[in-house]
């Protein structure tokens, strides 16, 4: 099958493509300014996912059977910094990818976020919960949900995610990789207490893309997360004893969510996930904290300094 990937560089397009090479498929990789090396693609094409145009031609050029769309300005700070991209890669983007599978008639998997939802209840959201984004990133992911289902409705299949972990191929944009970063630096990360997520790895997400790609009955909007809701400060604490570091070599500081003005405003308290609709599917299942940990390794940028520690 050939599968091309939209975000081919970042955490999940990476880890994807990975898997699908492993399991025969031919990746087309779309991978923007990113230069280095990739695993798992067999033709590359670098170029700027906002260019409709260019975009276009890459698609039906590949013609693939199946397009994953992985791209997306996922910080919220930088939707707002910069919102006209945002828009086009978070709303646009989705809904040409969508247009273009049912024009090929090929699949169209699209990654979205738990974060349509306003996190204020403990229970975990189902797929069919309606959605109330609180912010400019969770109002563009909603609408970039909405844009694929409608240009794709027998093709598409959208899935939210949560926090994710893993390693990323520059190293710095994961959950571990940015507080090794922040403790190599000298910086202390301030973790909420009170904000709960239930995180799941890349390459577990990326098992769930593929057998999605390699299905034909799993159309629509599903939910996929891990198996543990863990405060930020919580998942801060277990990462850094994996590491085996102390809390001198790297300090966090535990704040709560609800002594900040901001954080109540455009932070949601609790994203919890229901994921058993498509975990009864599927072979590949959600994973524990624990076996997340497992698959965790030093990133490149950090490890002189993790290595002085004498780890």
């Amino acid at each position: 099958m050939t599968i091309l990937v939209a975000g081919a560089s970042g955490l999940v397009g990476s880890a994807f493509a990975r898997a699908a090479a492993r399991r025969g498929h031919r990746v087309v990789g779309i991978t923007g300014k990113h230069n280095g090396p990739l695993e798992g693609i067999s033709t590359r094409v670098p170029l700027d996912l906002t260019d409709e145009g260019a975009t276009t031609s890459a698609v039906l050029e590949a013609f693939p059977e199946a397009i994953v769309n992985c791209a997306a300005v996922s910080v919220p700070e930088q939707c707002v910094a910069d919102p006209a991209r945002a828009q086009a890669l978070n709303v646009t983007l989705p809904g040409l990818l969508g247009r273009l599978a049912h024009h090929v008639s090929g699949r169209v998997v699209h990654l979205s976020s738990e974060q349509v939802f306003d996190g204020e209840r403990t229970t975990p959201y189902t797929s069919a919960d309606a959605p109330c984004p609180i912010n400019l990133y969770a109002r563009q992911k909603l609408a970039g949900e909405q844009a694929v289902l409608t240009a794709a409705p027998e093709f598409a299949t959208v899935l939210r995610l949560p926090l994710l972990m893993g390693n990323s191929p520059g190293g710095a944009r994961s959950n571990h990789e940015r507080l090794l970063a922040d403790w190599a630096a000298g910086r202390t990360p301030r973790l909420f207490t009170d904000e709960f997520r239930q995180p799941c790895t890349a390459d577990n997400v990326a098992e769930v893309v593929l057998e999605i790609c390699e299905r034909n009955d799993t159309r629509g909007l599903f939910h996929w997360a891990g198996t543990e809701l863990l405060s930020r400060h919580e998942m801060g604490v277990r990462i850094r004893d994996h590491f085996k570091l102390t809390g001198k070599q790297a300090p966090l500081e535990a704040v709560r969510r609800s002594d900040n003005p901001e954080a109540l405003r455009s932070r949601q308290a609790c994203l919890a996930l229901d994921c058993t609709p498509l975990a009864g599917r599927l072979k590949t299942r959600p994973q524990s904290f624990a076996a997340q940990l497992e698959e965790l390794h030093v990133p490149v940028p950090v490890r002189a300094w993790y290595h002085g520690l004498g780890v």
